[in-house]
């Protein structure tokens, strides 16, 4: 039954991935000037994918414990918020917007942190690479906006 459990997470974590197919960075980013530690693209899908199978697991841990309703709306919520990012960021190109959404995600992460490991300690800890992921994420939008103010919308 887990496995069937984390099937079902993992697909809502790739769905949610699939928005980076459905909106590609593109020419638009690849102009865009970016901070001197800006990780190599091909780190992106590598840290998503392992980051989605991490969530799945944690998920699936906490969804077939009891006491799990609180976390797992707020995994609801993170993963809605993980597939909004995208969209707004590279498909309207609205980086401010993006920023909000993804200081959003980051307290969503952290408070789903929180009630997952409540429910299971593993599971908490298997979204901590998340919660430094997304923190390296919002640096990151927050330097591409200061570094190209005329490419805000």
């Amino acid at each position: 039954m887990i496995w069937i459990t984390f099937g079902i997470f993992l697909a809502a974590c790739f769905a949610a991935g699939s928005t980076g197919g459905l909106f590609p960075p593109g020419d638009w980013y690849a102009r865009l000037k970016k901070p001197w530690w800006t990780p190599p693209n091909w780190l992106f899908p590598v840290a998503w994918t392992t980051l989605y199978v991490c969530m799945a697991a944690a998920g699936a841990r906490v969804a077939v414990s009891p006491g799990n309703g609180i976390a797992m709306a707020l995994w609801s919520l993170q993963i809605a918020l993980n597939g909004l990012w995208t969209p707004v960021f590279f498909g309207l190109r609205r980086m401010r917007l993006g920023l909000i959404v993804l200081c959003a995600l980051w307290v969503s992460v952290a408070i789903t942190l929180v009630a997952l490991w409540s429910v299971d300690w593993i599971a908490g800890l298997l979204f901590v690479p998340y919660l430094i992921w997304v923190s390296v994420a919002g640096l990151l939008n927050l330097s591409v906006l200061r570094l190209n103010p005329d490419a805000v919308r």
